[in-house]
């Protein structure tokens, strides 16, 4: 299964730093991946992570590359809400690129102390 991860860099969960937040979803959405096997797909070779923090540059990569991917990996809603709250439409076509949306933040036991 292949699949590409988007990690929201700008918010804090659960009483976290920012930092502490994106390192958090980082090993989350990780041991998810790992326990899975889902092999990440990077369409950027400039891409400087694995995963995506800008859905509108994720949306572009896709659109460029025209090809359905097995599943689209984030935390939680909390972390790519304000995307679909604002750009609805975007967000349609940005989904009907995947199979798949996989939410991790209940299917993954990793502790947040371990984080901090």
């Amino acid at each position: 299964m292949k699949g590409i991860y988007f990690i929201n860099d700008r918010i804090c969960i659960n009483g976290l730093t920012k930092q502490e937040s994106l390192t958090f979803q980082e090993q989350s959405l990780k041991k998810f991946i790992n326990d899975q096997n889902i092999q990440v797909v990077k369409f950027n070779p400039y891409q400087l992570n694995d995963f995506y923090t800008i859905p509108h540059a994720l949306l572009y990569d896709l659109k460029k590359e025209k090809v359905q991917v097995d599943c689209f990996l984030y935390y939680s809603s909390q972390v790519i809400e304000d995307f679909i709250y604002s750009y609805p439409a975007k967000w349609l076509i940005l989904k009907s690129f995947f199979k798949e949306l996989i939410t991790v933040e209940k299917q993954n036991d990793l502790n947040i102390s371990e984080v901090v």
